[in-house]
């Protein structure tokens, strides 16, 4: 689904809401200013024609004549007229007038010709005719300098309008932003309950919801690692002393008798049990969200320790191998506990499932990763997809729990932690690797008199 933005889609609403009103303002104002311009105009040709009407009537003049009233300071934007005798002929023009009359039919009122507006006024006793042009270049820009007077001030403030929006909505969500930062920083680690932030009426509701649940997760996580460690201490103790009185069971009779060897079948079924069990706890513990920590720690001092405690307990003659790379310390941010048994899940599993008492490899690379290889037949695809799953064993014929790969996996996620696993190893057609990759680790490499 594509994300979108709270602010940016009602910046964007109203913008358009507001820029489509500005628009349809600035048309009605556009058509009414012109309306008006041309009404005012009207009534001042009218007004001027009639003037000049009353005034030929006092002063009428020779018919057929053709006087041209030479006045000063005359433009294409000056008033023309004309004085029209009963006969139709102009006995009296401006110089900006043309010969003949503007309309043929002199008719009263007002009349358009391609270069005037033109006004016919009503004829006097004395059967003169006044006609009276106002230039259409006059009109024309008149009308539009109106109109651009009374619209352009409205696009102009479009852009303030736009940021005056955009400031206003921007500002009126900062709350919502802020309840966005806490509940972002929720979920890793995190499950304080989110501090009084003079949220809104709207949101307020939303703040209580997620403390309410952040609460419930945090008692449920709370009870399911209080339940794994009882669990733990409950079910280790009498497996422990079970198999402390099948051993001193096994001193008192013969090795080589029948009970010697259903002790020593006893023993190694405990023993597996306690295993399967421990197996078990730890899987309870990952899937209880063990790993939501996080606290910054040295990764490679972690290695170190579990490699050198497995290293101390060879199964079958096999050893383990670790190369650093020239890295002195991996900063990680996590939970320590939780990548210990993550990483010893991983180095116990390479050890039982090794062949030909091969070494177990452990490599840390230059980008921080950790690779841990060891070699096995190689498993079908299928079979890799599924390993992470509780259960799935990889078809060895060592008996393992099938849950220390789920268990990993698990821990993984809670960290953000990246596992890959692989089958055949590059190169081969043998072999298993897991890579584990930390967000964001501090590499730390080695100095030259430490090497």
């Amino acid at each position: 689904m594509k994300s979108w933005s709270l602010a940016t889609r009602i910046v964007s609403s109203v913008l358009a809401v507001v820029t489509v009103s500005l628009l349809a303002l600035s048309i009605a104002v556009a058509g009414f200013t012109r309306y008006e311009i041309t009404e005012r105009l009207d009534n001042s040709l009218q007004e001027v024609s009639e003037r000049l009407q009353a005034t030929i009537a006092t002063r009428p003049h020779e018919p057929h004549s053709d006087n041209v009233a030479w006045v000063p300071d005359v433009g294409p934007r000056t008033l023309a007229y004309q004085v029209v005798d009963p006969a139709g002929h102009v006995v009296l023009r401006s110089q900006n007038a043309p010969v003949d009359p503007f309309v043929p039919d002199m008719r009263t009122g007002f009349a358009d010709t391609p270069n005037f507006r033109v006004y016919v006024a009503a004829p006097t006793t004395t059967a003169y005719r006044v006609l009276v042009g106002e230039p259409t270049l006059h009109r024309r820009g008149a009308t539009l300098r109106a109109t651009a007077i009374a619209v352009v001030p409205i696009l102009v403030f479009l852009p303030v309008i736009w940021l005056l929006v955009r400031l206003i909505v921007r500002r009126a969500l900062r709350p919502l932003d802020r309840l966005h930062d806490e509940m972002q920083s929720r979920g890793s680690g995190n499950l304080r309950p989110v501090p009084s932030l003079d949220l809104p009426v709207e949101l307020i509701s939303i703040q209580h919801a997620v403390n309410t649940l952040l609460s419930r997760l945090e008692t449920a996580l709370s009870t399911e690692r209080a339940f794994a460690a009882s669990a733990a201490h409950e079910l280790r103790n009498p497996l422990a002393a079970l198999l402390a009185q099948v051993q001193m069971l096994g001193r008192m009779v013969p090795a080589e008798s029948e009970a010697g060897r259903r002790v020593d079948v006893i023993v190694d079924r405990t023993r597996r049990l306690g295993r399967t069990v421990e197996k078990l706890l730890q899987f309870s513990r990952a899937s209880s969200g063990v790993a939501f920590r996080r606290d910054r720690f040295d990764l490679l001092a972690v290695l170190y320790v579990l490699v050198d405690d497995l290293g101390h307990n060879p199964r079958d003659g096999r050893s383990m191998d670790m190369t650093t790379n020239g890295i002195s310390h991996i900063f990680v941010h996590g939970d320590m506990d939780a990548t210990g048994i993550l990483i010893r899940n991983l180095l116990e599993n390479a050890l039982l499932h090794g062949k030909d008492a091969a070494a177990v490899h452990v490599t840390v690379l230059p980008d921080g990763s950790i690779d841990i290889t060891n070699d096995c037949p190689a498993l079908m695809p299928a079979t890799l997809a599924r390993l992470t799953s509780p259960f799935v064993r990889g078809g060895s014929s060592v008996r393992g729990s099938g849950l220390g790969l789920a268990i990993a996996n698990n821990i993984a996620r809670q960290m953000d932690v990246r596992l890959q696993l692989r089958s055949p190893l590059a190169g081969s057609d043998r072999g298993f690797g897991v890579s584990l990759l930390f967000p964001d680790p501090e590499i730390i490499m080695m100095t030259p008199e430490g090497e």
